[in-house]
């Protein structure tokens, strides 16, 4: 681990500025800001199509079913298959960098927690 344990600071603050707690930043972040952006334009679009597009969105597909209704619909398996996707990118990616962080942040504060305690 790259940090300095001489640093002035918690324990957190030094460990937030370690490179493995940057690359945990790093992974998250790549995740989040483009599924965010691809998220928000996919509203955006289905939005903005209601608003201004109302005879495309009216169109009848089958029965009293038209396309506002299935976008509408596909704006709730959009925003389940974004938690799928999440869920599935921690897992890989996030958790396991993020449990060895604990660990040493939990194995560097137990001595000054007991020190404390004294």
């Amino acid at each position: 681990m790259s940090f300095d344990k001489s640093a002035t600071g918690t324990v957190y603050e030094r460990f937030q500025g370690s490179t493995e707690f940057q690359e945990l930043r790093r992974r998250f972040r790549r995740f989040v800001f483009p599924m965010t952006a691809a998220f928000l334009s996919w509203y955006l679009l289905y939005v903005v199509l209601s608003g201004w597009a109302r005879d495309f969105m009216g169109t009848q597909l089958f029965g009293a079913v038209n396309i506002a209704l299935v976008f509408g619909l596909l704006q709730f398996v959009s925003t389940f298959l974004i938690a799928y996707l999440y869920a599935r990118h921690a897992e890989r990616r996030l958790d396991p960098v993020s449990d060895a962080l604990r660990a040493r942040i939990e194995g560097e504060s137990a001595p000054a927690a007991a020190e404390d305690a004294k």
